[in-house]
């Protein structure tokens, strides 16, 4: 890759000494945590270009590289660049926790130098001077810090290993049953909110139990393969988190301005959800302008299921879940776009995305074949044979490769503007394929 010019040198460099400059400050005044964590997101943001930059011959030297199958000259690039962006994020939480804490280390202990300020025991809470620190506080940013190490472990496996969906789909729910059994110690709110209309037949509250938790795992779940699965242009997997973490960020400062009556009581989990945010978004800042059009990086499952689970884990120990869920609409609907290849119900391409067209210099939509092996299921076909006519022919053999639904971790997992097709000979004597642009296959004819 590219070495860093002078003027980045400077710009970074620059960034970096007016972030350790706010950082001192806030030191001095007590932590400042929500100043503190946009400096060190700063730091995090120069940090991560300049790693990128450093480290990308390396990941090529290693392996760890991949063509763009979506360009005329599909030259070689890094790839499981998220990996990056993990580590200095996990580093940069690590950094803010004595800004976190400051005030409360300064009222029950002399180590921060203001023994002026140092309370006895009996001012604060009679009993053991450990009950004098918010340990539950701390243990939000302990079981976080676990849950998002594990899930970038299973990024780094993937990336690795190219391990199938089917084996590794559950795995983020193992990785957050730490995040939930906190969630029981900590809060253990089960009740959820009935929309107005439907209050007269159910009341305003339901209590879920146990089925809340079962929610809350699927969302852990859903959460990191849902980035995973709406990739595969440059710089989708990045900008769609980006928008997810903006808005989750203009959701939580509802609850921290002025104008708002304090101390509320969300206020506490929504300033926990943009401590963890910013630097997010700083280092996913760096990443997309590496991964964006044209893409020097891929960004690798690494960072799907790291951005992901960073929104199930502030969602949850933020108790905001529910709000959460509505900002993945786009998601639910690609996923349920998906469905039909995920599950094997329509052949699913190795490399989900749009086929490059070099002598147009267009992208096609790509085409899924039924095979002997895969053939066409008869509810697929019942379902097209109702469909309105007027479908263009489809191109057989057009796919990249049969695969179970597995995503690759460069430039090859995306469903956007992918069609489906068939190629009717195969599905069956006298069976005609055709593509309606859609995303749908299915075959005319005898089966």
């Amino acid at each position: 890759m590219q070495d860093l010019t002078r003027p980045e040198t400077y710009a970074l460099t620059g960034l970096s000494l007016a972030s350790l400059a706010i950082l001192v400050n806030a030191w001095r005044r007590d932590g400042e945590p929500l100043f503190a964590s946009v400096a060190i997101s700063g730091i995090a943001f120069a940090f991560t270009y300049a790693l990128i930059r450093w480290t990308g011959e390396v990941f090529v030297k290693r392996g760890y590289k991949g063509r763009d199958l979506s360009k005329k000259n599909a030259v070689e690039i890094p790839e499981a660049m998220g990996l990056v962006c993990a580590l200095v994020y996990l580093l940069a939480i690590v950094n803010f926790l004595p800004f976190a804490f400051k005030r409360d280390i300064v009222a029950v202990t002399s180590g921060a130098g203001r023994k002026d300020l140092l309370q006895e025991g009996q001012d604060i809470e009679m009993g053991r001077f450990l009950h004098r620190f918010p340990l539950e506080k701390l243990a939000s940013y302990g079981f976080a810090y676990g849950t998002l190490a594990s899930v970038t472990i299973l990024g780094i496996l993937d990336d690795s290993f190219d391990m199938r969906w089917r084996h590794k789909f559950f795995i983020p729910a193992f990785a957050a049953l730490p995040m939930l059994a906190l969630y029981f110690v900590d809060f253990g709110v089960t009740h959820v909110v009935v929309p107005a209309p439907l209050r007269q037949y159910v009341g305003e509250l339901v209590d879920l139990g146990g089925f809340y938790y079962l929610y809350m795992a699927a969302i852990s779940i859903f959460c990191p393969n849902c980035i995973n699965i709406l990739a595969g242009v440059n710089g989708i997997e990045v900008g769609q988190s980006l928008v997810i973490a903006f808005l989750i960020v203009l959701n939580d400062m509802l609850y921290i301005l002025p104008t708002v009556h304090q101390p509320h009581p969300a206020a506490d989990s929504h300033l926990f959800s943009i401590y963890l945010l910013l630097p997010f978004i700083g280092v996913s800042l760096a990443l997309l302008k590496h991964n964006w059009f044209p893409a020097q990086v891929f960004v690798g499952d690494t960072y799907c299921y790291f951005a992901g689970m960073v929104f199930a884990v502030v969602g949850i120990l933020g108790h905001f879940s529910k709000t959460l869920l509505l900002l993945f609409i786009p998601q639910i609907f690609n996923f349920l776009y998906s469905a039909p290849q995920l599950f094997g119900i329509v052949p699913c391409p190795r490399h989900r995305l749009p086929r490059f067209n070099a002598r147009t210099g267009l992208l096609e939509p790509s085409v899924a074949t039924f095979t002997n092996e895969k053939p066409l299921r008869p509810l697929v076909g019942e379902a097209r044979r109702a469909a309105p006519s007027g479908q263009a022919p489809a191109r057989a053999g057009g796919c990249y490769g049969a695969g179970d639904g597995d995503e690759q971790f460069h430039d090859s997992e995306s469903v956007v503007g992918v069609a489906g097709a068939v190629a009717g000979g195969q599905a069956g004597d006298g069976g005609v394929g055709y593509a309606d642009g859609r995303g749908f296959a299915g075959v005319v004819g005898p089966t």
